[in-house]
């Protein structure tokens, strides 16, 4: 995880700055996320996440989608917290957890003090708050009961209990003498433990008994019990030193390596010290708390991220001015992708479902055309015999007659069916062609439906692409609506959903509004019922994609350009390169009677050529509305 415990320091320093703020409104975007706005002191939002697999606290400046009924754990955390003053913002050792104290008065407007504690442990973080005065938790964002875990309890109620002890050392309280004794001692409990191993014990406890042996012992604070310090100084100061990460460890020997520090495994006299020193030179800015944080590829290819500068970015390492920023730029939107994902790969494989199944039939429709493409010939074989009865007989298996229709009046052979009559023969030709004339309609009918269905899926696959948690919904709704899906919520009362939609709202360089569409519901408010007449409309030419619009009529090319970004952003060529990008006016774009929702059709338009910049669509403030 590169949430370490110096990264929890640097966000904690950080925070500093807003000791004393009042907490205006809180927001619980999703499950595991919480939203504190913060007033005085600048101000600014901060996000506690509680997600399992991307945990994290940090101000943030994106903007969050809150739902309009706010789930329990948050109304809990308005009713102690709201309007409260932060006294202090904590950190338990180098641990990543994290104390924020508050102040607030209660209903009859006596002072109270409540504690929020943010766990930043992986699948197990948390968001907890407790009464200062008694140390019993209130409520968590997470549950834990005893069937989940032995150890601690975190249900309303129940003492407060940290989680287990690691019986780290805090390397920034760690100077060189100590260090050196830790590495010998640490070298010498390996070696020992090697001899234990080696003698091979009559009775061996193996299995669950044996891990939960091992889970008693208390671990000794001196770094031992680990691995040897020489032959793996990475694990070892991993396991000896807490809030020390992979990550960070492995900077340590890079320097250590880097600075001349012989090492090929066996344990020198110099390797100590030299340890050491490379230790301290990434220690020394941490105790200082001077921060200079850092983003950008390993030497493997995998984005990193660090609140000390890192030799193992070689280039393109990408500077902040804040751990915040940081944390913002590298997190990104990955949590409510992740969860998207989780959420949507129903209707991702059920779209895809239905694409390949018109697909297929738009080959067997093909086929069909191609046969009835013979229509004519059967006509004219039919009026042929008509024509020449007495010169054909029943039994003939075929008739070679003088086609009229043809220019050269040449000979045409045409085959017979020996057991019927002449007369029969033509009839049965004559009904041919009448069942392959109106077939031949009802094809072309079924091609046009058939390239509308697949237009259709290929739509909301894409929309599916960049769909938040709201717009799921949306697109579901839609798919119940038009008849794909069963209404899952048919035996529960339904509440009355808006006829507006939220919407994602970009404003450009110039400080002119842009609305972008996520879904075909979205689309169509914003191009047929919200726009005007002269505002400006953008679309992928020929690719699925996103309806923007610019809510002006007068506006600049930087305007023009950041619209077109979005458009291309928004669509199914996100990842290409010179993606055609439509625009006229709305005036100029309608809705053909009974389409697909998100259909439309438009003229006027003039073509660009953009290129889909993320970074330049993560720069523009966005807001819903």
């Amino acid at each position: 995880m590169a949430l370490d415990g110096i990264v929890t320091r640097a966000i904690v320093h950080e925070l500093q700055a807003f000791t004393g703020a009042r907490i205006g409104k809180i927001y619980q975007p999703s499950t595991h996320d919480l939203i504190f706005i913060l007033r005085g002191f600048g101000g600014g939002k901060l996000l506690l996440s509680a997600n399992p697999t991307y945990p994290r606290l940090h101000l943030t400046e994106r903007s969050s989608l809150n739902p309009s009924d706010a789930p329990m754990f948050c109304m809990l955390l308005r009713k102690h917290c709201e309007g409260g003053t932060i006294e202090s913002i904590t950190q338990v050792g180098m641990e990543r957890i994290i104390h924020i104290s508050i102040k607030s008065r209660d209903e009859l407007g006596d002072l109270s003090a409540k504690t929020i504690i943010i766990e930043l442990m992986g699948r197990h973080s948390n968001i907890i708050l407790t009464d200062q005065a008694t140390g019993t938790i209130i409520d968590g964002i997470h549950h834990v009961t005893p069937s989940i875990s032995s150890y601690r309890v975190v249900m309303p109620g129940v003492s407060y209990t940290e989680p287990p002890q690691q019986h780290k050392l805090n390397p920034l309280a760690v100077g060189k003498e100590q260090f050196v004794q830790l590495i010998a001692a640490a070298e010498e409990a390996a070696l020992l433990e090697g001899a234990e191993e080696e003698s091979e014990p009559e009775e061996v406890i193996e299995g669950e008994l044996a891990n939960l042996l091992k889970s008693l012992e208390e671990q000794p604070a001196d770094g031992s019990g680990g691995p040897s310090p020489s032959g793996n100084p990475v694990g070892w100061m991993v396991h000896a030193f807490s809030g020390m990460s992979p990550l960070i460890a492995g900077e340590i020997m890079l320097r250590f390596k880097e600075s001349g520090g012989a090492y090929d495994g066996p344990f020198g006299e110099d390797f100590p010290l030299r340890l050491w020193e490379a230790f301290d030179t990434v220690m020394e800015p941490v105790r200082a708390c001077r921060f200079t944080p850092v983003a950008g590829p390993s030497s493997k290819g995998k984005m990193i991220f660090s609140a000390v500068p890192l030799l193992q970015i070689q280039e393109n390492a990408k500077p902040y001015s804040s751990i915040s920023e940081c944390m913002e730029d590298y997190y990104g939107d990955k949590a409510e992708r992740d969860t998207v994902k989780q959420r949507v790969s129903d209707l991702i494989r059920f779209l895809g479902n239905e694409r390949s199944k018109n697909i297929k039939k738009l080959t067997n429709l093909k086929k069909d055309l191609d046969e009835a493409q013979d229509a004519e010939r059967y006509r004219i074989w039919g009026e042929l015999l008509f024509a020449s009865l007495h010169a054909v007989s029943k039994g003939d298996k075929s008739a070679s007659l003088v086609n009229y229709y043809d220019e050269n009046q040449a000979e045409i052979v045409i085959p017979l069916d020996p057991l019927l009559s002449p007369s029969d023969n033509a009839q049965r030709y004559f009904k041919r062609y009448n069942k392959y004339k109106n077939s031949l309609r009802v094809i072309d009918e079924q091609l046009t439906r058939t390239h509308e269905e697949i237009a259709y899926m290929e739509s909301l696959l894409q929309q599916l692409a960049h769909a938040s948690l709201h717009d799921i919904e949306e697109i579901r709704d839609e798919l119940v609506t038009q008849g794909y899906l069963r209404d899952r919520s048919k035996k529960t009362k339904k509440k009355k959903k808006s006829a507006k939609p939220i919407l994602q709202v970009f404003t450009s360089s110039e400080g002119i509004d842009i609305y972008v569409g996520k879904n075909n519901l979205q689309n169509e408010y914003v191009t047929n019922r919200l726009a005007s007449p002269n505002d400006t409309w953008l679309h992928t030419k020929d690719i699925p994609g996103s309806h923007v619009v610019i809510r002006s009529e007068q506006f600049g090319d930087a305007t023009l350009e950041e619209a077109a970004q979005l458009a291309a952003f928004f669509s199914q060529a996100k990842q290409s390169s010179s993606v055609p990008v439509d625009c006229t006016l709305i005036r100029y774009v309608r809705k053909p009677s009974g389409s697909k929702p998100g259909f439309v059709i438009y003229d006027h338009q003039k073509t660009l050529f953009v290129t889909p910049d993320e970074d330049l669509i993560r720069r523009l403030p966005s807001s819903y509305k």
